[in-house]
């Protein structure tokens, strides 16, 4: 299975934080936030990775080099104006193979364990298997309902937070045209009409590094 991490954002609400350095390069816990990706994939024997990058991308491809260092295969595929999420999944993927693929939004931190992505089985009827978490303080209103079967919906008694990491079939994105903008809530959202998106729910450490307050609070409880 191939994996993509999306490291092409702006970052804007990091403020100056982010004037010079891209947010995947953000020190959290004494290394950047993309090693911390890099090398628990390779820990759970992950092996090619493809990294999308547009804003200050000499800085990360510098950076990262060929991956060696982490045991790992990387291409980047490079974005000259942001994609967004979807824009930036379509234009990669031809390099993510026919199969289900990962995808993790790199400015994220957790304790989620990526040996278990080889434990996850598609349902035949499923696009796409996301990873949930209980509604953070930025995001109280939630995303999507997970119902008692594992299939996500829009509306449900109880809403949670899409911790961007997932699995996805090639297939949920093979009608978008390569070079295009494109949210990836917008696919979500039909596809979840569709109840062709399956789910879990994850209860360990997680979060969203958005803002610098959020970054501070992380680094404060190494």
């Amino acid at each position: 299975m191939k994996v993509m991490l999306l490291a092409a954002g702006r970052g804007k609400r990091m403020r100056s934080l982010t004037t010079n350095i891209p947010k995947p390069l953000l020190e959290v816990r004494g290394k950047c936030l993309i090693d911390w990706h890099l090398e628990k994939l390779s820990k759970a024997g992950f092996k090619d990775v493809v990294i999308n990058v547009s804003y200050l991308s000499d800085k990360i491809i510098q950076h990262i080099g060929d991956g060696k260092r982490w045991n790992l295969d990387i291409i980047i595929s490079n974005e000259p104006e942001a994609l967004e999420t979807a824009g930036g999944i379509r234009k990669a993927i031809l390099h993510l193979g026919y199969g289900p693929f990962v995808v993790i939004n790199a400015d994220i931190f957790s304790d989620y364990d990526y040996r278990n992505f080889k434990n996850i089985l598609l349902k035949q009827t499923s696009l796409g298997h996301l990873v949930m978490v209980n509604n953070p303080a930025h995001n109280a209103n939630g995303d999507f309902g997970l119902t008692e079967n594992g299939i996500l919906m829009k509306n449900n008694d109880k809403l949670l937070t899409f911790s961007g990491i997932a699995i996805y079939k090639p297939e949920l994105f093979k009608n978008l045209k390569e070079g295009i903008k494109i949210k990836l809530s917008i696919i979500l959202e039909s596809a979840i009409n569709k109840k062709s998106i399956q789910g879990e729910l994850f209860e360990g450490a997680w979060s969203d590094v958005g803002t610098p307050e959020r970054l501070d609070i992380i680094n404060s409880d190494n």
